[in-house]
Formats: structure tokens, sequence, C-alpha cells
């Protein structure tokens, strides 16, 4: 078995140490922000300093997909975060209204999560990683060692350098820093050729609060998690301990409605939105929380056919990360997670083919789900674009974006069609192979024909009005 360094004790680190643990690996995690795990989640929530994670306290989901690998090979942190409060959830409760056909059907189990926020999530996971792995907290690292070239031209990292001058020499070192990973230029300095680093703005800025239920109960869904109004998304996830988040987000350059940091405004857009208005009916826990400047980020480590580097591998954020509205940075993560296990099983010893494996699994599994983020981000970008510039929506005309399309309008109708449309947003299934499935287009197609739907909420102007001093009407 290896030796193997985690740069990153956080949610996704963890995991992927303790993973590997559990393959029989000696695993250190390196963190660089100090202090102790707190003792509980309240104090987890309240107290927990990580200043290495921008979006700590902002909203997080566990998608089914994530669940199901989470309970499969961590199942001991799954009950963890049941003990912590976390809450079981049936994604299957948000089927819209207009669906008559509610009857349970094989195989619906697998659309049931666990929730929990971030803090929480992470405390349950850190809890039990803390019982079998070697986690050092405070320990920052400055740059990598490397040895003997396991091929021609391509360095070989054998270890990680400290802060503090220490030296630690190991048989793969995983790069689990997250979006703030600086791989790329400790790559230049043990000279490899810099990784493919594909970067951008993700052009949305969010306004979140926090609630605490006053009954004992969450809010009842009327639709959606996350719903599309004219110029701004709303995002309603549940949480644990009775918990639940509020999430207005609006294109960051609709410099107009940044006035959303208000807590007058905010809960005054929330209450104008007649099936979420009834989410501000709890306990506020935290004031309105703004967050912007994300970067959507994606990088390879083999260039023209060819690793740039063996001995290190990269995992969940700090290989790709998108816009969070969608909530799938932690399942994405957790599949690629599980997916570096099996490369490292398969390939341990191996330098060159664990680097090359590693690469063929991450843009099989994980790639995918990245490009679909983009996309959608494209098309709710031009919609909110053309209500800002008060112009017609240029939809996207390419045959995945017609689909997609026509795929959101037919949900509404159909409980098969729906549950197509959850095993995308589960993360189940990606939109490839449930939109290739014989006979489903054909089906969405002809229940997509139906005049849409449209959410009650205000628009553009609305907004505008109610920032000028006018009432807001619902």
């Amino acid at each position: 078995m290896a030796r193997i360094v985690v740069l990153g004790g956080g949610f996704i680190g963890l995991s992927t140490a303790l993973m590997l643990t559990r393959q029989g690996h000696e695993v250190t995690v390196l963190e660089r922000d100090g202090g102790p795990v707190p003792g509980s989640p309240d104090q987890a929530w309240r107290e927990w300093d990580r200043r290495g994670v921008t979006q700590f306290r902002q909203p997080h989901f566990l998608h089914p997909g994530g669940f199901r690998i989470l309970d499969a090979l961590l199942p001991d942190v799954t009950e963890c975060v049941l003990r912590a409060g976390g809450g079981r959830f049936d994604m299957l409760t948000l089927m819209p209204f207009p669906i008559r056909d509610r009857a349970r059907r094989d195989g619906d189990d697998r659309f049931v999560t666990v929730t929990g926020r971030r803090p929480v999530l992470e405390f349950a996971v850190a809890t039990v990683a803390g019982q079998c792995v070697d986690i050092r907290r405070g320990t920052e690292v400055s740059g990598l060692l490397t040895g003997t070239p396991a091929g021609p031209g391509i360095p070989h990292v054998t270890g990680v350098r400290l802060a503090d001058g220490e030296e630690m020499h190991v048989d793969l070192v995983i790069d689990a820093m997250g979006r703030r990973s600086r791989l790329p230029d400790w790559l230049t300095a043990i000279g490899a050729r810099r990784p493919v680093d594909e970067t951008g703005e993700s052009g949305f800025a969010y306004y979140t609060r926090f609630f605490r239920s006053a009954g004992g109960g969450l809010p009842p869904y009327r639709t959606g998690f996350l719903a599309d109004f004219d110029c701004f998304s709303l995002l309603t996830l549940p949480g644990d301990a009775t918990t639940w988040s509020v999430t207005l987000f609006i294109s960051s350059r609709d410099r107009a409605l940044k006035q959303l940091r208000d807590p007058g405004l905010w809960a005054a857009v929330v209450a104008a939105c007649p099936l979420h208005a009834h989410f501000l009916d709890g306990e506020p826990i935290t004031d309105v929380l703004p967050m912007s400047g994300l970067l959507n980020r994606y990088r390879r480590l083999v260039v023209d056919g060819k690793p740039v580097v063996t001995g290190i591998v990269s995992v969940g954020d700090a290989w790709s990360c998108t816009n969070p509205s969608l909530g799938r940075g932690m399942t994405t993560g957790l599949m690629h997670a599980a997916g570096t296990a099996e490369v490292i099983r398969e390939h341990c010893g191996d330098p060159l083919g664990l680097a090359r494996g590693h690469d063929e699994m991450s843009e099989t599994r994980i790639r995918p789900w990245y490009l679909d983020t983009l996309d959608v981000d494209r098309e709710r970008q031009e919609q909110i674009g053309a209500s800002i510039d008060e112009r017609p929506c240029a939809f996207p005309a390419e045959p995945a974006a017609l689909a997609r399309r026509a795929l959101r309008r037919a949900m509404m109708y159909d409980a098969d069609i729906f549950r197509a449309f959850a095993e995308i947003m589960g993360m189940l299934a990606s939109p490839q192979e449930v939109l290739g499935r014989p006979g489903l287009m054909d089906r969405v197609m002809g229940a997509a024909a139906r005049d849409p739907v449209p959410l009650p909420g205000p628009s553009r102007g609305d907004l505008l009005r109610k920032l000028a001093g006018a009432p807001l009407v619902r």
C-alpha cells in the first residue's frame, strides 16, 4: 500500500482520505486552517473559522447521486450527519402540482438524500475521519518535492515542502485545496508544463439568508428548489435541525439589484413570490450573506496527450469548479473522490498509468457535468441579460439546448418525464444518458407542446419601482 498526503481538509479532501484509508493506504491530511474540530454541530455552525473556504456559510446541497456514493462508501459519515440533525429529503416531493399521478414506483428510493448546512456536513466527515486519519491542521504547504522522473521530460512529485521547512516524502500527493489551489504555480516551480487552465467569471451574485423553524418543521415545497424569474432566480434548500436557506441570485452586472443585500428589500422580493413567501415564516439566524466573484475553472494535468507531472492528482474543486446555484459541487467532488480511489487501487505503483488513468476517469465522469453546468449558466445569463437590456432573448439553438428547454417544460405535466428530469438534477444520470433513452425525447416533445406554466413573481419593472420607493406588488 502507498503513503499518501491529501492537501486540504474540507469535505472532499477528508472524504477522499477516508476512502483511501479504507483501502489500506497510509494517509495524512494537511489543512491550512488551524484550530480543532468543534465539539458539536451547533458549535460548528456558530464558531468554526474556515477562512480557507469562501462559501463555508453559503448554501450547500448533497444531491441523491452524491448521497448514494457517501452511503455506499462512507456509511458512518451518513450516520454522523443524521445524528448531527441532518434530515432525509425525497426529491419526488418537488413534483409539480399539475401532475396527478403521484403513486410510488420501484426504484424511487434513488431520489432520497440527506441534507445539512456545510459546517454540519464538514463536522460529520471530520468527526469520522479524526478517528482513523492523521489530520494536521494549521499546516501550510509551500511547494512540491521531486525525484527520479517516471517518464522522459515529466517531473515526478515525491512529496511536499511545508512552510516551516519540513519535508514530507510520500508515494502520492492529492490536491484537494479547492477553488484556491496553487498547483499550477507549484508545477511551474518544478519545471513542469502548466496544466490546461480554463477560467472565467461565473457572472452571478448571491444574497442568502438562513432560517430556523419556529414550529419544528421545514416549509413545504410548492415548486422546485430553483425558480427562475424575470431578472433573478430564487433558490431554497433544506438544511439540518429544521433550518433552511433562501438565496436570491442575479447577474453580477445588474448594479441596480445589488441593493438586495438590504434585508428589507431582500425580504420584500421573496414575499412577492407567492410560491416562496412562506419560506420567510421562520426565525432568521443570519443576516443577508452576499457572495460574488466566483470563477468557473477547469484544470487538466494532461496536455497534448502527455501528463505534465506524475505523483500528484487533483480532486474536486481543485480540478473543476462552477457557479454553485445548481448545487453540484459536493456531489461532483464525491464522484471524483470515488473515481480517484478506484484509479489508485488499479494503478498504485505505476505513476504514469495512474496519471493517465486519473485523467481518463476525470474527463469521462466529471467533465460532462462541468460542461453541462456552463451551458445551463450561459442560457440563464442570456435570459437575465435580455431582461436587463430590454431586448428579446436569443435562446441557444443547439440540439442539446432545445432538448434541455423542452425537458424543463415537459416535466411539469408527466410523472415519468419528471423522474427523468430529477435523475439529471439529482446527478443520478447524465443528461446525455437520460435524453438518449429510446422514445423519451418523443414523449418530451409531445408534453412540451403545451403552454408553459409561468411562475408567479415580480418582474424587473416591479423590482426597479421598489428600488425607487414604490410598494412591491405581489
